[in-house]
Parts: C-alpha cells; sequence; structure tokens
C-alpha cells in the first residue's frame, strides 16, 4: 500500500461514515477563524485549528469532519530517526463535535483497522491502551476483541493519566478546558508471535474523548457532559500506519 493509497482510504472511509472531508491547517498555527495560536511555534495536530469547536466559541458547519494536517513536532527531536520518530509527518484525523461519542469512535476505529475492505490487520496483532478509570472504553474493546475470538484481559492495558489522558495530567491537574480520556492502538510489528505486553509494538492511532473541563479535576465524562460538549479527536499517523502495514 502506498502512502496515497492508504490517504485516500482513510478519508473515503470516514467519508461512508458520513465525515466531510476538511483540509490540512497551515503548518503556521492558525485556527478555523484566522487566529494565530501564539502559544505554538508550529502546528503539531490536526486538532489545532478547531481548537475554537473543541472549546465551543466556534461552531462547524457540519459535525463529522476528517483532515490530512501536516505537522511539525520538535519537542522529540532527539528520536528522530528511529522506526517511529518523524519531525514532519501527516496526522490522518477523525472529528466529531456534539454528536457521536466513544463507542462509536471505537467502532469506526476496529473496522478501519481490520475490515478486509480497509486495512485488513490482523487483530490478533493488536493491542489497547486505556485510561485506568475508562470502563466504557474497555467494554467497547471487549466487545471486538471477544467477537475476533481474543482474551481482551491479554489486549487492553489501563494506563494512567500521564500516557492514557489528555492533556497529560489534566485529571489531577488540569488547566480547566477541553480533556478527556484516550486510547491508543498498538500493532505488533516483530515476526514473533505477539506478547501479552506493549513491549516492541509500534503506534498505530489514537482516539481522545472530550468534554468541556469543569475546574482542575477535570469533571468531563461522558456520563456528565451534555452531548453538546461532546468532542471526539481520533488520529492516525501516517508515516507509522505505513511502516506496519508492511510488517508480518
Amino acid at each position: 500500500m502506498t502512502v496515497r493509497e492508504l490517504r485516500e482510504k482513510y478519508l473515503a472511509f470516514f467519508e461512508s461514515k458520513g465525515h466531510k472531508r476538511f483540509p490540512s491547517g497551515s503548518l503556521v498555527p492558525y485556527d478555523v477563524t484566522g487566529k494565530l495560536d501564539e502559544s505554538l511555534l508550529f502546528n503539531g495536530a490536526g486538532m489545532i485549528q478547531f481548537k475554537p469547536y473543541f472549546r465551543g466559541i466556534a461552531q462547524p458547519e457540519h459535525p463529522r469532519l476528517a483532515t490530512v494536517q501536516k505537522c511539525v513536532r520538535t519537542n522529540d527531536i532527539d528520536e528522530v530517526g528511529d522506526a517511529t520518530h518523524l519531525s514532519f509527518f501527516e496526522m490522518l484525523g477523525n472529528f466529531s463535535f456534539g454528536d457521536y461519542f466513544k463507542n462509536q469512535a471505537i467502532d469506526f476505529s476496529w473496522e478501519f483497522l481490520t475490515s478486509k475492505e480497509w486495512l485488513g490487520l490482523d487483530p490478533t496483532r493488536l493491542a489497547f491502551t486505556i485510561f485506568e478509570n475508562d470502563d466504557e472504553a474497555y467494554d467497547a474493546w471487549s466487545l471486538h476483541l471477544r467477537g475476533a475470538g481474543i482474551d481482551p484481559d491479554t489486549r487492553i492495558f489501563r494506563l494512567g493519566e500521564e500516557t492514557n489522558y489528555w492533556p497529560a495530567g489534566a485529571f489531577s491537574k488540569g488547566p480547566p478546558g477541553p480533556c478527556g480520556p484516550n486510547s491508543e492502538m498498538f500493532y505488533w510489528v516483530e515476526g514473533t508471535p505477539p506478547p501479552c505486553g506493549l513491549g516492541g509494538n509500534m503506534t498505530a492511532a489514537d482516539c481522545v474523548t472530550m468534554g468541556h473541563g469543569e475546574g482542575a479535576l477535570g469533571r468531563m465524562s461522558n456520563r456528565t457532559s451534555p452531548n453538546s460538549g461532546r468532542r471526539v479527536r481520533g488520529g492516525l499517523w501516517r508515516r507509522r500506519r505505513r511502516a506496519s502495514s508492511w510488517s508480518p
């Protein structure tokens, strides 16, 4: 699969799920209202241009969007050159603003990754991390894993807020604002059978579900937030995903 084919598959999949294609934002971090984000030097994620939508200060014309965002990141520049780190890459993103939420976002991710019509990855080589308190994400992934004949407890791992809450640490430290638990998807790239752990897996994608934070403890779970405050940001790193698509 070429990178062009992967990009088009992603956009076509989410179009089939009611998403509208939206162009990449500039590498200079302007948002959809034309305002420069002075807290950033470069655009490093697909959600940057949509900050006004996440914060509820502007409304998108369509509640479901899909993008291919050009990104520059320098925070892990010392790692550039290995199999998973780049300074420039494209992030494939799907977004929901007050529409679907966690369960459907996970359904979409599973279908795109494993369906023969789309990427067709072997589900026995996938693993998932979730926020330690996120039983809803555990149940959603478990449903798909059991359907594939896989014991969920060998493939789902509960981790703390520094790795599986966005922004990292926001659950206990704040600041208030859009935040929520995230789930990451991993693919075993070695030629040996996958272990019952995360070592050696390559990050393939992630999914963040958030609402409007209410104070430093981030009380914005999908059980307490109104539907209009629910936001989903799904992402797939194209260069990493292409690397794992060539794995055994």
